[in-house]
């Protein structure tokens, strides 16, 4: 059975926000700051979560 999840979308301010679950970000550092990146590839109906490190 696929795992799925669902996260709720919700308006602040004048734009849309949502929260990335945890167990998704175990590889992080908590004092570090990262850019969490969803890309979609329509050829395979696929999305992809991505985390990079934001450099100074």
């Amino acid at each position: 059975m696929p795992m799925k999840f669902k996260r709720k979308l919700y308006p602040r301010g004048s734009s849309y926000e949502t929260t990335i679950p945890k167990q998704l970000l175990f590889s992080i550092e908590d004092k570090k700051k990262y850019h969490v990146i969803f890309e979609y590839h329509p050829a395979s109906k696929k999305w992809l979560i991505g985390i990079e490190e934001i450099k100074k």
